[in-house]
């Protein structure tokens, strides 16, 4: 039914918004449990998210088939990794984004479907395309120039990139969805963050006033709202348009970075970025042309 079609796809472009929307816009929430450091943040983030999550399971009625994937030893070795990378993944950003870093971070996630795209090629020995090609070439050349631009490796931007990169590749070989998957690692996290509020004495809750520590106790739900609507449109969008409003999210942490956080920008460093986004849209122009042909074959079909 074409209303229904419509309908979908309208609430899925909502539900994408939202999602890239809040990821983007991420730093003004956690700016907001200043003075707490980013490690105690962290922890509460990791202890706060696994109710959340739970809840999220059990009212869509998947917690019972989630944990049994605990018992394969295989899986919970794997996502044991990803938890860890999560974390330095996390951290780094909460890092950034509360010590004038916010910039860096974006380019991170700009520089990341370039990494996941060399990901496929170094585990998966998938065969890059040339536009593929043109893009990695185009990142290298971003990250040496903010190497002359820093006077020092974008350390940032790179362990934010390269943490989720490696990330994604652990979670492709796991069959756990998104949500099945975030319960998995904060699970995994959670122990580890809830020793490190025990050690801290709350690890800032109780001590910098109740709006500080009403962000600290969001932290979990915070984290879950993007990733459940990203999830959710997922499921009612092609591929490539899901693509298309991903790069929303680290638009609007530069934008959030250069203009409510007052950072700047070196004309070396914006031209490191203009590679990214001329990569990206490289990358953007052979995915859309992929779709089309598999769409026109009979292989995919519209939502």
């Amino acid at each position: 039914m074409p209303n229904v079609e419509a309908y979908n796809q309208r609430l899925g472009i909502a539900l994408s918004l939202v999602a890239n929307s809040v990821w983007g816009m991420a730093a003004f929430y956690w700016i907001q449990t200043k003075p707490a450091s980013s490690i105690d943040v962290l922890a509460h983030r990791a202890v706060w998210l696994v109710p959340v999550v739970v809840l999220i399971l059990w009212g869509t009625g998947r917690l019972r088939s989630t944990l049994p994937l605990l018992k394969d030893g295989k899986t919970a070795l794997t996502m044991m990794l990803a938890a860890f990378l999560v974390a330095i993944n996390w951290g780094v950003f909460l890092y950034a984004v509360t010590n004038g870093k916010a910039t860096e971070a974006s380019l991170g996630y700009f520089l990341l479907p370039i990494l996941t795209v060399m990901s496929g090629i170094v585990v998966f020995r998938e065969r890059p395309s040339f536009p593929q090609k043109v893009a990695i070439v185009l990142g290298v050349l971003a990250v040496g120039v903010q190497l002359v631009a820093l006077g020092r490796l974008p350390v940032i931007a790179l362990a934010v990139s390269s943490s989720f990169a490696v990330y994604s590749v652990l979670r492709k070989r796991v069959s756990a969805d998104a949500t099945q998957g975030l319960f998995l690692e904060s699970l995994f996290l959670m122990p580890i963050g809830a020793i490190w509020l025990v050690i801290n004495d709350g690890a800032g809750l109780g001590q910098y006033g109740w709006t500080t520590d009403i962000f600290l106790l969001c932290a979990g739900a915070f984290t879950a709202l993007p990733l459940v609507t990203h999830v959710a449109a997922s499921r009612l969008l092609p591929l490539s348009t899901i693509g298309l409003l991903s790069y929303l999210g680290p638009s609007l942490q530069l934008i959030v970075a250069l203009t409510a956080l007052g950072e700047t920008i070196t004309p070396l460093t914006l031209s490191a970025f203009f590679m990214v986004w001329c990569g990206l849209a490289f990358i953007l122009v052979d995915n859309f042309r992929s779709f089309q042909r598999l769409r026109r074959a009979g292989r995919v079909s519209p939502p």
